[in-house]
């Protein structure tokens, strides 16, 4: 590794990403007072209560300060706000539309693709995005100790079509680094592993997550390692979010994004085209952009196929073809997300 990659891993953020997770914004009202909302604006400023019991509000205030003031239409606000939309019924919605529950080999280990397997590496997040399509993931279950987590390892050694192990949650980097070095430390070890994906928000909404320790971590493995973070709106980035971009890549892992197609955030051409160019200045690659699971409680969030095959034909006429992310799909029991156009 060279002097100039180990002097960007060697720097840590002033603010301390534990007492950011541990600061989070979680009383809706002071969300509104932050952002200066005024609550006679109607329907956008109710409040889900069913939604709120089973899926409680979670927004880390470095994230808060890239929202604007006063604007209900805030793409990075809509994505938190637990709209009284959420508490509508709809009987074409279900709490598991990925039937994960089924591919729920042993606790924390699920395998819906065969060469792959995914562990819940954390049973939380750092934000609950509130489309998220594991929003009423059974996590109480999943979330196993350090000897389970051997009994899991040992399994997936034993299987030899398995060369890819992915970490997801929850969010994986909400976990602490003496954690991830041990459990990435123990996953290196098994021989026919190649690579190691991790799946993570963190570094966009608590960019001060991607610390020295944790870098140093990342650039030891011998596996290859891939980091898919998770960026819906060009607005979620500044300057601290390039930083962290910057922190992973020089670890040497090969950084990608992929995005949820979300109404009334993302779909639109010009807001995908930009956030596909201010991506690639990070040097992340545009990878997958999602038609939304269909989860009980997102309703308002789905976009249809069709809407989403014609953005991707205007986005495919206004950017190189490297930059256009593929729509997928997740169908479940298919053999891979479900290439769409």
């Amino acid at each position: 590794m060279s002097n100039s990659a180990l002097s960007v891993i060697s720097s840590d953020p002033p603010e301390k990403w534990q007492e950011i997770l541990a600061d989070l914004i979680t009383d809706p009202k002071e969300l509104t007072e932050i952002l200066q909302l005024n609550s006679n604006r109607g329907s956008d400023s109710l409040l889900a209560q069913a939604g709120l019991d089973r899926f409680s509000l979670k927004v880390p205030r470095p994230f808060a300060r890239r929202m604007q003031r006063g604007n209900w239409d805030d793409p990075l606000l809509r994505q938190v706000w637990p709209s009284q939309l959420e508490d509508e019924v709809d009987l074409s919605l279900s709490e598991d539309p990925l039937q994960e529950s089924s591919f729920n080999q042993a606790q924390g280990l699920l395998q819906k693709y065969r060469g792959r397997v995914l562990l819940t590496a954390a049973p939380h997040c750092a934000v609950n995005c509130r489309y998220c399509f594991r929003r009423h993931f059974d996590y109480a279950a999943n979330t196993p100790g350090k000897q389970q987590w051997q009994e899991t390892l040992g399994q997936i050694g034993r299987d030899s079509s398995i060369s890819e192990v992915i970490l997801s949650g929850g969010d994986p980097l909400a976990a602490g680094d003496n954690y991830l070095k041990w459990l990435l430390t123990q996953i290196d070890t098994l021989r026919q592993i190649t690579t190691i994906r991790i799946h993570t928000r963190l570094p966009v909404v608590i960019p001060q997550r991607i610390t020295s320790s944790l870098c140093q971590t990342l650039a030891s493995l011998n596996s290859k390692l891939v980091i898919v973070i998770h960026c819906n709106h060009g607005q979620e980035i500044d300057s601290s979010v390039q930083l962290a971009m910057q922190k992973l890549r020089a670890t040497g892992a090969t950084l990608m994004n992929q995005s949820v197609l979300l109404k009334g955030i993302n779909n639109d051409a010009a807001i995908l085209v930009s956030l596909s160019h201010k991506l690639f200045d990070m040097n992340v690659m545009p990878y997958y952009l999602h038609l939304p699971d269909r989860v009980a409680g997102t309703g308002h969030f789905l976009v249809d196929e069709q809407e989403g095959l014609d953005l991707i034909t205007e986005i495919r006429a206004l950017l190189p073809g490297y930059l256009v992310p593929r729509l997928v799909r997740e169908d479940p029991g298919s053999d891979s997300k479900t290439r769409l156009g």
